[in-house]
């Protein structure tokens, strides 16, 4: 992957760098709340590979976050939308009470209650309310006079802030969801996917019976737990997504699209999982899809989905040329 970003060797303002180190502070702090679900819940295991991930994306961006500050500090960088640059003031410094007020109430929460569904929320909600709108306030200003911009991603200082949202938001893929939510979600994906295994059977004039999440063979019940609903393959595989965007895509519509085929990935994946497992049962008896028929299983859903996602990269940094042999200025 090649960088255009041009590099600069001026220091880092410390105002700024006093806000990394803030924000270093808060993602210690949620990294230590969230370990607990990533060691007592499989879902969320690869929740321990979320910090490494992070520090590397901000290394690699390194060059580009200099170059980002050395542009707000210039005197033509700086500039303000619609109603003034106050408008986004505003809404940051709003943004940042709001969420230092639920992070509070998260961590208090969290050392009445212990580790607990709302109160990890409330942490995670409330540090991405406040880190975000912190690196926006502590963006060098230029002395010179703002001017006019038609378009709010013209302010250097949202370029600069941009630049650090996967290692802000990710943090909301490794917390684990509210229990009502996450509830609902995996009954949602489990009937979909007892449906979808009984209909292919069914198709193929192989004597199958759905009784709600038990499908009744000729050899005996399969019952489709909870654990193949896809849940996990989702949120992991939502994480694979997110990074791969982050580190390998550019343009905003690309990481969206990547982080959408993530998901479409995981579900179709975890339903020839489902139908790979009926199908085993169906020959071999329910008894031999357990243990490791099954988890191999599992651990192949989360590779095809990977190797689905990386394939999909060439395809989107694709450059399309014209007849008159001139390249494109966008990349597909």
């Amino acid at each position: 992957m090649q960088s255009t970003v041009p590099t600069t060797t001026a220091a880092v303002p410390r105002p700024f760098m006093g806000t990394l180190l803030v924000g270093l502070g808060f993602m210690g702090f949620i990294a230590w709340d969230q370990s607990h679900w990533w060691s007592h819940k499989e879902d969320y295991g690869f929740g321990w590979l979320v910090p490494m991930f992070v520090l590397f994306v901000v290394h690699d961006r390194w060059a580009r976050i200099r170059a980002a500050l050395a542009e707000c500090a210039s005197d033509n960088a700086t500039r303000k939308i619609g109603v003034g640059g106050a408008l986004l003031k505003l809404l940051a410094t709003a943004s940042l009470i709001g969420g230092a007020l639920l992070f509070l109430l998260g961590a208090f929460y969290r050392a009445g209650a212990g580790s607990s569904y709302p109160g990890t929320l409330a942490i995670t909600l409330g540090s991405i309310c406040v880190l975000l709108p912190l690196l926006f306030l502590n963006a060098p200003e230029a002395d010179g006079t703002e001017r006019p911009a038609a378009i709010w991603h013209e302010d250097s200082r949202v370029r600069l802030t941009a630049l650090f949202v996967f290692p802000v938001l990710v943090w909301l893929v490794s917390a684990p969801m509210v229990s009502v939510i996450e509830t609902n979600l995996s009954v949602f994906l489990l009937n979909r996917v007892t449906s979808v295994v009984f209909f292919v059977f069914d198709l193929l004039g192989l004597p199958i019976e759905q009784q709600g999440n038990v499908l009744v063979l000729p050899s005996g019940e399969v019952g489709v737990a909870d654990a193949c609903s896809g849940i996990r393959s989702l949120t992991a595989c939502l994480f694979a997504g997110s990074f791969l965007a982050a580190v390998f895509m550019q343009k905003l519509w690309k990481k969206i699209a990547l982080v959408v085929c993530s998901m479409i990935f995981a579900f179709l994946t975890n339903l020839m999982r489902g139908i790979f497992l009926t199908a085993w049962a169906y020959n071999h008896g329910p008894e031999a899809i357990e243990g490791t028929v099954h988890d191999a299983a599992g651990y192949a859903v989360l590779g095809l989905t990977v190797i689905g996602l990386l394939s999909l990269l060439p395809l989107f940094n694709l450059k399309v040329s014209f007849s008159d042999g001139q390249e494109s200025d966008e990349r597909v």
